[in-house]
């Protein structure tokens, strides 16, 4: 059976690869600009027939030659249209000038637009290479729109996004819906604008995708198209510790529910033995409250040597409401050094606060795997001179997982899964209710699950996010934690 391809996301730099590629390859430039204008008048006219005029802002790059295409296709089919340039249209070159030249109005200044009831705005202003702050005439002509709540359709991004990060330049247009081509951007994805977008249309124009394809650098949309073909089938002949034993740590006696949130979640994801490794006078509170997970004391470093020599054991998850960062500090440092998995959250990722390269030199040469799940607090603290860069999220994720060398998780509204590789993916169906407390320590216990049931690393943890966005919209409105663990499903 063939499987769905990964959705691409193409950065703006790899946009103008594929482009580039594209008229070498004999695809004429003006035919690509073409299809993306008519493309763009068909989903105004389908979504706003009874628009009383439309008011194309053309910009002076190809993004412009977009609009003015578009404009003339409207023009064509009877509608009102009125074009407003950025800048000297003459100035315009290449195939945009020869879009310009087929514009058969007259084009007025940016300046000289006011908005009037009954108008929809196309956005033809910057496209997604826009990599500075919009000028003030952009910034004006965006606060008198949204002043007026006149409906916006963005050409490839609102103009004020920038394509790559997804970062607001100054002011960005908030657009109903916006038309790209090839591909989505990480823009679209990437908060804040992907809630400056509205829906977003793709448009294939022409350009196949084996060109694509070539100039993609491995950024995708997660989803189970990434890690579905690396699922364990589950087998007649299967039991508990084919399906992988899972270590959870948990903290002292007052801090133990964050422990039980992810042993219950990894049992729910598919791990086919989950024990709680409690310190001695945690005990007594977890067995109140636990049955299938399994227990046992676990209270130095001595201990958990002990515990690794049984080779069954293959997956740990540290950090969850355990206190003692020294004490993490040697557990992860055990751990690493048997060859083990580990996913480490919370305070396990605390423990090595400035130190990311202590944590690289633990697992460098380990045959386990390594996925770190930090929230912006925590990589500030674990990676303070990647956080303090210019970067974006996805770039900033990218240079952690090459420090550590492992995963990282960069959790969010827009979770970046990163791999030190150079490959990531970004998560975008993740509801606002998961902003609860214990939800990460819920989607701890899911990647660790994924992790000892045999996924490589990366694909475990597209595969955990994935599902912990999904539980959560199973579970709706009011969900606490208990209520997520209750809604996972195994990936």
């Amino acid at each position: 059976m063939m499987l769905p391809r990964p959705e691409i996301l193409l950065t703006p730099t790899e946009m103008s690869r594929v482009d580039a590629a594209a008229i070498a390859s004999e695809i004429s430039g003006q035919a690509l600009m073409l299809r993306a204008g008519e493309a763009v008048a068909a989903c105004v006219l389908r979504h706003y027939p009874a628009a009383l005029r439309f008011a194309v802002l053309c910009g002076p790059g190809n993004n412009g030659g977009d609009g003015y295409v578009a404009a003339e296709a409207l023009v064509r089919c009877g509608a009102n249209v009125r074009v407003f340039a950025l800048g000297d249209p003459e100035r315009l070159r290449g195939d945009a000038r020869i879009a310009r030249a087929g514009w058969s109005g007259r084009v007025e200044a940016l300046e000289a637009y006011m908005p009037q009831a009954g108008d929809v705005v196309i956005d033809a202003v910057f496209g997604a290479g826009l990599a500075r702050d919009v000028p003030d005439l952009v910034q004006q002509a965006i606060a008198d729109v949204t002043a007026a709540a006149i409906p916006v359709i963005a050409v490839d991004l609102p103009s004020g996004i920038d394509g790559a990060s997804g970062k607001l330049r100054g002011a960005a247009f908030r657009a109903e819906r916006s038309v790209t081509f090839v591909t989505r951007k990480p823009g679209h994805v990437l908060l804040p604008g992907r809630d400056h977008c509205g829906t977003v249309e793709v448009f294939d124009i022409g350009i196949p995708h084996r060109i694509v394809a070539a100039e993609a650098a491995g950024l995708w949309v997660n989803g189970p198209a990434l890690f579905q073909s690396f699922r364990r089938p589950r087998s007649a002949e299967d039991h508990k510790y084919r399906r992988g034993h899972l270590t959870v740590f948990s903290g002292p006696a007052i801090s133990t529910g964050a422990a039980r949130l992810s042993a219950g979640a990894a049992l729910k994801a598919g791990a086919g033995l989950v024990t709680l490794a409690s310190p001695s006078d945690s005990l007594a509170v977890n067995a109140a409250h636990l049955t299938a997970v399994m227990q046992t004391a676990m209270d130095t470093v001595a201990d958990v040597e002990s515990w690794l020599i049984d080779q069954r054991r293959n997956t740990f998850a540290l950090g969850p409401g355990f206190g003692d960062r020294d004490k993490a500090r040697s557990y992860a440092v055990a751990i690493a050094r048997s060859g083990r998995n580990l996913v480490l959250d919370a305070d396990g990722i605390s423990a090595f606060s400035g130190d990311a390269s202590a944590l690289r030199e633990a697992f460098e040469g380990s045959a386990g795997q390594l996925v770190t799940t930090p929230h912006e607090g925590e990589f500030t603290r674990l990676f303070p001179d990647i956080a303090r860069g210019d970067g974006g999220k996805v770039e900033k994720a990218l240079a952690a997982a090459r420090a550590i060398s492992g995963i990282v998780v960069c959790k969010g509204a827009d979770t970046v899964i990163a791999c030190p590789d150079g490959r990531a993916a970004i998560e975008e169906h993740a509801p606002a209710t998961l902003a609860t407390a214990g939800s990460g320590d819920v989607l701890a216990g899911i990647i660790a699950a994924n992790l000892a049931n045999g996924m490589p690393a990366f694909e475990a943890a597209c595969a955990g996010v994935h599902q912990h966005g999904q539980a959560a919209t199973r579970a709706g409105e009011g969900l606490t934690a208990e209520d997520l663990v209750s809604h996972v499903l195994p990936a």
